[in-house]
């Protein structure tokens, strides 16, 4: 049974808090009329820190789109690599023990794919497939996670690793003075995660089946409007409210399995703001406190995308991890609006709880 081993989890060095985000939105925008109300919902994301892979000031900076995407590369062939090791390391394999390199981010562009660097530039077999995904957003993170159950199921034995790689602070748009840009700007951060999914053996979540659901109609809700100066994001006010429809399909999953949504031993969630925890917390019937290493990500770190549902993971194994035998769900949710979710059972090694 394929097991999802411990990830790995950087944060860059430079470090923006909440006070500043709030002191840099007056200042930037004095005279914007929607201010007042993009300062209150900052506020009520209890995002206390971020970390970017720049200072602020060159942060603030649009040098433009082939500059800043250079700098996405750049940091990108620094920053991954260690998360990667460390990744390894937790799952006892070495790079030649991999057969998939699934590679996600949303933040920069690359083709041939950052996948082709690394394995060249880190010894993974020349044989080692690729499969990067750009376009799911903060939901990639799941959708990682359930593309590599799905190769392990085809595979039997295959070993296969997960990158994200989130620099959400080089989309910043300086000209973008919309409610949801404004909020944006006061809640993504940066981060590289990185977590092995092993076909055989491995501590960690043994993961049995998986899902993905598409709300209809939805697709213009969370969007990039790709530019000359780049990605420009755009969120409906409506996002925050998609847990009332996605709760149930949670539900649905988890009873096809036999299991009760309502009564699981641990819950990874995509931390995309307050309300989204909030809300599935309330829809599902579980404690808030369920949610805590999620919120302690978004409190952390921020919103950082496609990596958040690793980092919550990661907090989960530092925490002790669950009971063996304990039933536990990860759920992504992005663009689409699209939800990719995963069950399975907390394992302390060999694949069986």
């Amino acid at each position: 049974m394929a097991v999802l081993c411990r990830p790995a989890v950087a944060v860059p060095e430079h470090v923006i808090t909440m006070a500043e985000s709030l002191e840099m939105a007056r200042r930037l925008h004095r005279d914007n009329p929607q201010l007042p109300l993009a300062l209150r919902l900052i506020e009520n994301t209890g995002v206390r820190t971020r970390h970017l892979v720049q200072p602020i000031e060159q942060t603030l900076r649009h040098p433009g789109f082939e500059a800043r995407n250079r700098v996405y590369t750049e940091h990108a062939k620094e920053r991954v690599p260690p998360v990667v090791r460390q990744a390894l390391q937790h799952a006892e394999l070495a790079p030649p023990e991999i057969d998939l390199i699934l590679y996600v981010s949303c933040t920069g562009f690359a083709m041939p794919s950052l996948t082709a660097w690394l394995v060249g530039a880190m010894g993974f077999r020349p044989e080692t497939r690729q499969l990067p995904i750009a376009q799911l957003g903060c939901a990639a993170g799941g959708a990682a996670v359930n593309r590599a159950h799905d190769f392990c199921r085809a595979y039997p034995g295959a070993n296969v690793l997960i990158v994200s790689c989130e620099f959400c602070s080089l989309c910043y748009q300086p000209d973008d003075v919309g409610v949801g840009s404004l909020l944006s700007d006061g809640l993504f951060g940066d981060a590289v995660a990185a977590a092995v999914v092993r076909g055989r053996g491995g501590a960690g979540m043994a993961l049995e089946r998986n899902g993905s659901y598409l709300i209809p109609g939805t697709e213009e809700w969370i969007s990039y409007d790709v530019r000359s100066t780049g990605f420009h994001f755009r969120l409906d006010r409506r996002v925050p409210g998609t847990m009332e429809p996605l709760a149930p399909v949670i539900g649905r999953l988890a009873a096809e399995h036999d299991w009760d949504a309502s009564a699981l031993d641990f819950y990874v969630i995509h931390a995309g703001g307050p309300r989204i925890l909030d809300d599935l917390s309330r829809f599902l019937g579980v404690a808030r406190e369920a949610f805590r290493h999620s919120r302690a990500t978004l409190t952390e770190y921020g919103n950082i995308a496609s990596a958040v549902v690793l980092d919550a993971l990661g907090r989960l194994f530092d925490a002790g991890g669950a009971e063996p035998g304990g039933r536990g769900v990860i759920a992504g949710f992005g663009p689409g609006i699209t939800a990719e979710m995963a069950l399975g059972r907390w394992t302390v090694g060999g694949g069986q709880p």
